[in-house]
């Protein structure tokens, strides 16, 4: 197994209803191999991980394996801020198949010294037995970076080959160059920054955008691994606005949003993710229209196809609101609140339309209150 290149930081599709899309994650990993992908990684952060529970974790690691066929490498996340949960996660997906490295991340919340995470990720590594572990620097998700100096260390464990370097800061980034072993592979763990570290020595990029732009961002890396600086830079330039993009709220709503614009998944999350301000997602639609990935012209999002109307009369005179099928201000983002007492509320709809959505509303007798969420 050779690491190197552009590997994608799977997003994990969801069905409306909470539970994972298993289509059109098996669509996604054709897709990307399809366009030229180096290497894939489910289960990081861009996938939602916290979020998924353990069988669901092993399903999309398992899935990915399945489809992928041998013809990419897979890095499946393991991440925990339990060192006993992260061993047993490491020791579990270590052992099945078609796993070819593990990545895993600091303790995140915990906020260890350099010496906890050390131990850490030792324990990680020698629960993986042989099997390749790249750690995951992301002090602004985590609270705690990797240091230099511990990265050296690190270094010295053999199965721990590589890191993903996502401090965001290049200063730092130079200097794990002059601390590490010529051998040890350094990934990029930001689009933006892919070509800097590349130029310092890294060997590629666990990318965000490759989800959207597989093909493009696995030429941009292969260009400046084999120093055609030109051709990697010009790259660079057309997609530098969607890599940004994809962080202009948190990652993976831009991303999920992008995909579900090009007709690649359904946009849904699963809290405490919400869909993006309206405001950010017609910022978002036209870099991606900019970009190519999508038609000129307004692209609806997922809550734009269906529209509810919400009466309520548990106090006083009965009041009906309109909202949009993914309403952020009602519940959690389903547009339809649970837990409501029918002899209190009723929800109808849904209707197709705003223009339906308000004729139905209008016509409704007995109202004596209407109006309309801020999600319309």
């Amino acid at each position: 197994m050779q690491l190197r290149g552009c590997g994608t930081a799977l997003v994990t599709p969801f069905h409306p209803d909470d539970s994972i899309d298993d289509a059109a994650l098996r669509n996604l990993v054709a897709w990307q191999i399809d366009a030229g992908i180096d290497f894939l990684v489910p289960c990081g952060t861009t996938g939602e991980t916290p979020t998924l529970s353990h069988d669901e974790w092993l399903r999309v690691i398992d899935t990915t394996i399945e489809v992928a066929a041998g013809r990419v490498p897979i890095v499946a996340g393991a991440s925990s801020n339990s060192t006993h949960d992260a061993v047993e996660k490491a020791k579990e997906v270590a052992a099945r198949p078609g796993v070819d490295a593990i990545l895993t991340a600091s303790p995140y919340y915990n906020k260890p010294t350099q010496e906890g995470q050390y131990r850490h990720f030792k324990a990680i590594a020698e629960a993986a037995g042989e099997k390749a572990i790249i750690l995951y620097n992301v002090p602004g998700r985590t609270a705690a970076n990797i240091e230099p100096g511990t990265l050296a260390r690190l270094a010295e464990i053999p199965n721990i080959i590589g890191v993903k370097e996502a401090s965001g800061n290049i200063t730092q980034v130079a200097e794990v160059f002059n601390a590490v072993p010529e051998t040890f592979l350094v990934f990029s763990g930001d689009d933006a920054v892919t070509l800097p570290v590349i130029a310092l020595g890294g060997v590629g990029i666990i990318s965000v955008a490759s989800n959207e732009i597989p093909q493009e961002m696995t030429s941009m890396v292969r260009a400046a691994l084999s120093s055609d600086w030109a051709t990697a830079r010009g790259i660079h330039r057309k997609y530098l606005p969607l890599m940004q993009a994809n962080f202009i709220e948190s990652n993976p709503l831009p991303v999920k949003a992008v995909l579900a614009m090009m007709g690649k998944i359904e946009e849904n999350y699963r809290l405490p993710l919400l869909p993006m301000r309206r405001d950010t997602r017609s910022k978002v639609q036209k870099i991606a229209t900019e970009a190519g990935l999508i038609a000129g012209g307004a692209v609806p999002s997922r809550d734009a196809k269906e529209f509810y109307i919400y009466e309520n009369w548990a106090a006083g005179p009965h009041k009906i609101v309109l909202h949009r099928g993914s309403c952020g201000q009602c519940n959690q983002g389903k547009g339809r609140p649970s837990g409501h007492d029918a002899n209190h509320a009723r929800w109808h709809g849904p209707y197709a339309t705003l223009a339906q959505g308000r004729e139905i509303a209008h016509g409704m007798t007995g109202v004596l209150i209407r109006s309309e969420c801020k999600c319309v």
